[in-house]
Order: structure tokens, then C-alpha cells, then sequence
């Protein structure tokens, strides 16, 4: 049965396209972004690009050959989803993400559903998306010229300034084909000249996102920050080559809009409004499971139902249901739209409330790993030694894994009284993704104690990381490094594992060491004298000179007179440099890490 064909009445159209025309002119339009993806990123780009391409078209071959289907690995659709899957992943990913993906979008995503026309959601953007949830970690890693760091939107997100020219050139961190916004509307062009697509989708994904960037960003008119959101991330390539799926779009021109109007709404909640910088994927996702229900509301009427002008007709089912649909879709898209509005006025209402209430988590936070501190101010030489140590190799050597330091900042009590330091870093090597941490220094460098401030592990496994039963293994002990063991602790310097998370217990030592090297290594370290015992009040958040809890000074906390400190963890320094600069109390432009304090059980 499945070799008769179906013809539908008239009128016919003819046309020349084939699957395997199509699917080619894709592939040619990904070529620029492909090359530019391989000339920013080298070889491990070649190495991800090819290992997806030749999963996808292997395992589509073996699933039809085992299965005595017909092959059809010539019509190109395994050669785009390998190709599209590869330019979503970020060359800092082991070889077998791409083979695990690949798979997964071939086998079950396609081939189980019935083969090419009948999944229901895009496979390259489906795999992303489960590689996404199952490796966190792994997935979201990048690097420029071998540093790790944030993405730009990343970066965005907290508040820092990018380079927005190089967003659309593509010089910057991201995945192997969305760095380059140029070389993806470069392969849109060609798209367009072959009429392989429409941009309805493209112009009303993009067109209703940027609205929402505009309403609900809270950074008004600000179009380098717009240019920003629309080169950064995965919106272009979205937008142009995922979107326009034609097995997972609509095929009505309204479908079309409403369909891109959808996920535009869709992707400016997640990215303004969610824990992640990106969105683009689970956006298109969602859209992809409504399209039945677009198209089922968009349908226009066939020829004959209906009143013509001045001629009643008969009424039938079929035109009641028409006009029936044409309201339904009116009523999806103000669902949509005042759902995003509401979503986006609760926000805009409650993020000061939010933005104190995680600044005053921060400080409590800092003042349990600094005992007798009250307030919390910045060293210049802190602040200009984070970059530097972060991007110019102090944990280059690998030893320490994917960590940073976040934030470094010198403990003061109400007097201005030097009570010790906070180190505030973060491993990207956690079972879940990121762990960030606060380290506290006592004046002979010794580790006070560690608090968790972000985690995101396994419920039972990893999650026991921010339990006292295993950071207190850290408290007050003067080590170079911490390494992790399994068979029991000998010596002040072995943490033991968690059992059944030696992943997460790994990375929570790696970033505590991390803090450890970056304050050994600090030179001329200056404690502010002037504005200090009181945290100045931010004009953006409103947070109180007050707001920071007072705490009575330890007399057991040993004083610290004036330090510079040495690269001898152990010998308190003197002879300082004094300067006056008092800690920032914004929340979000410090460390984003830092302020989403995790409860600890």
C-alpha cells in the first residue's frame, strides 16, 4: 500500500524541487558558516563536523538495511541533520557528544517516527536539546584560542559589555556555526535566491523577538544591546535553518507567522527571563509539538465554502469549522501574548525586590566564610589580577579542569579592620554544569570555610556537596591543594569523595583550589582605609548602606595590620599600599554566580 500515490483534486501545481535538491541547496547555505567555524576554530571543528555528518548518514544507513527499508542516505536530509547538529555544538566537546547526538537524531528522533516527513520535531535541534540535558557540563563549555570563558550572551546576561562587531563577524566564543551572524545571512541569502524558503518565518521570529527584547529587557531603546541578543547565540542560524524545517513548519502562509511569532515570544522568555543565555533550541522545540494545532486554526477555506459577495450559499460543517479556526488562531496569539506580557510585568515589578534580597545572600554567605567581617570592600589589585589570571594560563595547565575565579574581595570589620579574604570561583566540571563556591581566608591564608553558592547535581549524589558533613573537610586547614580520595582521608590535604559523585566531589575541590592558587599567586594586595564598614547604596537596585547584617568581631579571628600579601601561603605580609575603593554592591555585573545562593540542607 505504501507504493500507491495519492493525488489531491485541482488545481496542480508542477515543480522541479526534489528531497534531494532541497537538501543539498541547505548544505551549500551552511557552507560559509561552516568554513568560518573551522578557520575560528581549528581542528577540533573539522574533527565534530565530520564525526556528526558520518554518524548521521552511517546509522541512517545500518537502522534501513537491518530494518529492508529503502536507503536513502543520497537525498542529503542525514547530511543536514549531521551538518546542522555539528554547528550546534561547541568545539570544546568530546568526540563522542557528536557520535551520541547524531544517533539519536537519526534513530529515534527520525528513522522510529517513520523516516523523513513524519518527526514531529526537528532532529538536530532535538539532539542539542538532549545532549543539553543529559552532559550540562560538557555542553556548555567554550573557549577562544584555548581560554575558557562566557559566552557574549553570557556575558550580556551579566551585565557586561561585548563587542557587538565582533558578534557579527564572528571573532568571538559560542558554538562551531552561530558565531558568525555574516556568514549565516550569507548562506540565508542564497536560501531565499533558490526559494528553498520564505521569510515569513525568519522576519516574524526575528521581528517578534526584538519587540520582546524592547519591552520586557528593562533596557529600553538600547540597540547595541538589541544587536547584541540578535547576533548572539543561536537566533540566526535558528531562525533561518531550523524554523524553516519543512517537515516540522507550517505550510500555511498565517501558520507561518504565527508559528514564528510563537517562538519569538518563546525564546525572549527564556533568555530574558530564564536561567540560561540561550533559548533558541527549546523555543523551536515547543514550537514544533504546536504546529498540528497552528495549522489546524490557519487552514485557509477551500474554494466553494463560505458566502460569496452577494451570493448566500448553503451553509456546511466544513465552512463553520473554517471560520471556527480563524477565531481559534486569533485566540492563540493573545493567549501567547498576554501570557509574555504578564510574564514579563511580574518581572519588571519584582526585580529589585529579587536583586536585594540575592545581593543580602551574597553578603551573608560571605560573612559565615568570613568570620567577624561586616563588610566586604574591592583591592585593585584583585580586580585587575582576575582577568589576567582566568585568561593568561594560572590554571592553564589543565590540572585544575575548566575553573575560574569569579570574584576576590578583602573582609573588613566595622572598624575597617582587615578580617580576611573571599575568593569567589566556579567549576564548569560538575555532573550538572557549573558549581560555584566562596572560599574564605583567614590573615595567614589558611581556609576559614567553603560555601556553595550555585549547584545543580544529582538529587541524593551530588547535591550532598553543600552538606557541612562534606565541606567542613576544608575548614581551617592550611594546604597548597586539596585532592580527592576513596579510601579514607590520611592528611589535612585529602577531602574524601561523596559516594557515587566523585564528579561533582572533583570539581568542588578543583575550584576550591582554584581560590587557594589565586590568592597564593596575588601580589601587593591593597586594603582599602577610607568608606569602609558600610556598603554604599545602588542606584539601580536601591539596596540599603544597611542592608549588609551586622556581625560582632571574633576576638579568636587573628587581625590582620595592613597586608601585601606573599606567595608564601603561610607567612602573613606587611608594608601596605593603601587605596579607597569600596565594593560595588550591584548584583548582577559582579559575579552571576555568585548571587544564586543554593539552600544548604
Amino acid at each position: 500500500m505504501s507504493d500507491f500515490l495519492n493525488v489531491s483534486s485541482s488545481p496542480h501545481g508542477r515543480s522541479g524541487d526534489t528531497t534531494s535538491s532541497i537538501m543539498f541547496d541547505v548544505a551549500i547555505a551552511l557552507v560559509p558558516a561552516t568554513v568560518f567555524g573551522i578557520y575560528w576554530f581549528k581542528l577540533p571543528a573539522v574533527i565534530i563536523t565530520l564525526l556528526s555528518v558520518i554518524t548521521a548518514i552511517l546509522t541512517e544507513f545500518l537502522f534501513e538495511k537491518l530494518t529492508h527499508q529503502k536507503v536513502t542516505i543520497t537525498d542529503g536530509s542525514a547530511l543536514v541533520t549531521g551538518l546542522l547538529l555539528a554547528l550546534n555544538l561547541s568545539p570544546e566537546v568530546p568526540w563522542w557528544i557528536p557520535i551520541i547526538g547524531s544517533v539519536f537524531a537519526i534513530l529515534f528522533v527520525k528513522q522510529l517516527f517513520g523516516g523523513l516527513g513524519q518527526n514531529f520535531m526537528n532532529p538536530a535541534l532535538a539532539a542539542r536539546c538532549f545532549l543539553l540535558i543529559s552532559f550540562a557540563g560538557t555542553m556548555s563549555t567554550f573557549s577562544v584560542d584555548g581560554v575558557t570563558g562566557p559566552t557574549p550572551l553570557a556575558e550580556l546576561k551579566a551585565g557586561n559589555a561585548v563587542n557587538v562587531v565582533d558578534m557579527f563577524l564572528g571573532f568571538t566564543g559560542g558554538t562551531i556555526g552561530e558565531v558568525s551572524t555574516l556568514a549565516i545571512l550569507i548562506g540565508a541569502i542564497y536560501l531565499v535566491l533558490r526559494k528553498v524558503i520564505t521569510l515569513w518565518i525568519p522576519i516574524s521570529y526575528i521581528g517578534s523577538f526584538a519587540i520582546f527584547v524592547l519591552l520586557f529587557s528593562g533596557e529600553g531603546l538600547n540597540l547595541p544591546f538589541l544587536a547584541a541578543e540578535l547576533c548572539g547565540g543561536g537566533l540566526m542560524l535558528g531562525a533561518f535553518f531550523m524554523a524553516t524545517d519543512y517537515v516540522t513548519s507550517p505550510i500555511t502562509r498565517n501558520g507561518k507567522i504565527v508559528f514564528g511569532i510563537l517562538i519569538g515570544i518563546l525564546t525572549g522568555v527564556f533568555r530574558l527571563f530564564g536561567p540560561s543565555a540561550e533559548g533558541v533550541s527549546y523555543a523551536i522545540i515547543l514550537g514544533n509539538i504546536t504546529v498540528p494545532l497552528i495549522e489546524r486554526v490557519t487552514m485557509p477555506t477551500a474554494f466553494g465554502y463560505g458566502k460569496k459577495k452577494g451570493i448566500p450559499q448553503k451553509e456546511e460543517k466544513g465552512s463553520q469549522k473554517q471560520s471556527g479556526k480563524q477565531i481559534d488562531a486569533v485566540k492563540l496569539f493573545v493567549i501567547t501574548l498576554l501570557a509574555g506580557l504578564i510574564l514579563g510585568g511580574v518581572y519588571q515589578i519584582t526585580k529589585t525586590v529579587i536583586a536585594e534580597n540575592e545581593y543580602k545572600a551574597k553578603i551573608e554567605a560571605y560573612q559565615q566564610v568570613c568570620p567577624g567581617a561586616v563588610d566586604f570592600v574591592e583591592s585593585d589589585e584583585f580586580t585587575q589580577a582576575i582577568p589576567t589570571a582566568n585568561a593568561e594560563g594560572m590554571f592553564s595547565d589543565g590540572t585544575l579542569g575548566n575553573v575560574v575565579v569569579n570574584e576576590a574581595l578583602v573582609g573588613v570589620d566595622a572598624a575597617g579592620n582587615p578580617m580576611g579574604y573571599v575568593v569567589n570561583a566556579s567549576s564548569n566540571d560538575g555532573y550538572g554544569g557549573e558549581i560555584a563556591l566562596t572560599v574564605g581566608f583567614n590573615s595567614q591564608l589558611a581556609v576559614n570555610s567553603v560555601q556553595i553558592m550555585t549547584i545543580n547535581e544529582t538529587a541524593g549524589l551530588g547535591m550532598r556537596a553543600q552538606e557541612p558533613e562534606f565541606t567542613d573537610q576544608f575548614k581551617n586547614k592550611a594546604v597548597e591543594q586539596f585532592t580527592v580520595t576513596k579510601t579514607g582521608s590520611q592528611s589535612d590535604s585529602e577531602i574524601n569523595a561523596l559516594s557515587g559523585a566523585t564528579v561533582t566531589s572533583n570539581a568542588v575541590t578543583n575550584a576550591v583550589n582554584a581560590a587557594i592558587k589565586f590568592i597564593q599567586e596575588a601580589q601587593n594586595i591593597t586594603v582599602p582605609s577610607e568608606n569602609i564598614g558600610t556598603t554604599p547604596s545602588d542606584p539601580a537596585t536601591g539596596i540599603p548602606e544597611s542592608s549588609a547584617p551586622e556581625m560582632g568581631t571574633d576576638p579568636s579571628t587573628p587581625e590582620m595590620s595592613n597586608p601585601v600579601i606573599e606567595s608564601n601561603p603561610v607567612t602573613p605580609a606587611t608594608n601596605p599600599v593603601v587605596e579607597t575603593t569600596p565594593v560595588s554592591s550591584e548584583p548582577a555585573a559582579t559575579t552571576p554566580a555568585a548571587v544564586n545562593a543554593a539552600p544548604v540542607e
